[in-house]
This record gives C-alpha cells, sequence and structure tokens, in this order.
C-alpha cells in the first residue's frame, strides 16, 4: 500500500538570547547563526560590533536541536529540504513572536535590524519582510537572498549590508553578483563588501557593520 505523507502543526519552544542595552527605548538587532551553531555564537558575533550596545541585542536559535558529533554541544539549524514550506512558516512566526515580547519588554522605538551569517541569512530575509516593526536595514555576511522573495518584499527593507569573503566557496562570487544585481533592480540600498577571507565573520564585515549600525541610528 501506498503511504500518505502529512504533515501536523504543534506547539513547540525556541531559545533565544537577549542582552539588554542601557540606552532607554533602543532598537532591537536580531541574530541568526549558520548552520550547526547556537544562540551563543550569533550573540558573539554581533557582540564584536562596537557600538551594539546602543542596542537591545537579540540572538535566535534554530528551532531544529541537535548534538554536534565531534564535541556533544548542542546546536541547531533552521531547516531542510523536507516541508521546506511549512519550516518557513514556522521560523517566521517564532521569531515574529520573540521581536513582539522584546519589543515590549525593552520599550524599543525606532525599529529592528535583521543579521544573518551563513544559513542565518536566509532567515534574516524572511523575518524582515514580514516584519510588524519598522526594519532599519539588514547585514547578511556569507549567505545569499532567498529565491522565492520577490522585488517588492525586497524593496522594504530599504539598507542592505551584503558580505562575502574572496574565498569563500559557498557563497560564491556567481552568487553575490546576482544578488548584488537583484537588490539593487529592487531599490535597495546597497553596500556590498568583499573581503580577502572565506566563509566567515571577518574583522572587515565588524567593522562594515559598526558603520551600518551607526547609520541606522541617525
Amino acid at each position: 500500500m501506498t503511504a500518505i505523507e502529512r504533515t501536523i502543526g504543534i506547539t513547540t519552544h525556541g531559545r533565544y538570547l537577549v542582552v539588554q542595552s542601557k540606552t532607554p527605548s533602543a532598537p532591537l538587532l536580531v541574530g541568526f547563526h549558520g548552520y550547526a551553531e547556537s544562540a551563543e555564537t550569533e550573540l558573539a558575533r554581533l557582540q564584536s560590533i562596537p557600538g551594539c550596545d546602543a542596542w537591545t541585542t537579540v540572538s535566535v536559535q534554530g528551532l531544529h536541536r541537535f548534538y554536534e558529533r565531534r564535541t556533544d554541544k548542542v546546536v541547531a539549524s533552521w531547516m531542510t529540504r523536507q516541508d521546506r514550506e511549512v519550516a518557513i512558516a514556522d521560523n517566521v512566526a517564532y521569531v515574529a513572536a520573540i521581536i513582539e515580547s522584546e519589543w515590549t519588554s525593552a520599550r524599543a522605538t525606532g525599529g529592528v535590524v535583521y543579521a544573518g551569517f551563513s544559513q542565518g541569512v536566509a532567515m534574516s530575509f524572511r523575518a524582515a519582510i514580514k516584519s510588524a516593526r519598522p526594519v532599519l536595514g539588514l547585514i547578511a555576511a556569507g549567505g545569499d537572498v532567498p529565491p522565492e522573495i520577490d522585488s517588492g518584499q525586497l524593496t522594504g527593507i530599504g539598507h542592505l549590508l551584503l558580505c562575502r569573503g574572496t574565498q569563500d566557496q559557498w557563497y560564491t562570487d556567481e552568487k553575490f553578483t546576482q544578488d548584488r544585481t537583484r537588490l539593487r533592480e529592487a531599490g535597495v540600498s546597497l553596500t556590498a563588501l568583499e573581503f580577502d577571507g572565506g566563509h566567515e565573520w571577518s574583522g572587515a564585515v565588524v567593522d562594515a557593520a559598526r558603520s551600518f549600525l551607526q547609520g541606522r541610528l541617525r
């Protein structure tokens, strides 16, 4: 007999880390880690940016947790190819709930900057285009723009810092070039950074992110 594949929605719990700004009513900086990483890893990236204390920093951990084989550490990913569309919907709803909670808790004003590394780049775009709070911009390093997002949705992002290492075998020069063209055609205010390095959150990315965040506070 032929099996019938079905999906069902359930309630689950996600995990994220928050560093509250000492600045009253600070905007939110929300980050998304790469494959087989954790919220701690992404928080360290965000906190490496000088001036990030002017933001309430939120590092979101993917819902799909597993053990890293070599270290036995708990890590996570955002999705696989299986049931991709429902996973995207689950992730977007998850992030939206986090932002609403922290927006209220921090009495945030201004808006949100989304930031992603590697697999987290796609998640940052998907969260930004569905954001119920004003989007101040997006920082993307080592990952491409999701193919399903159209030009009208990209336009709503406004400002974008897009970063690639010249030796990055995952985020290729071809993809980087295609993304730059696509984003500029959508009218996004784009800062494109290509640095000497690989698939990493480099010092050059940190410096560019510092300037980008300063520009979003004006």
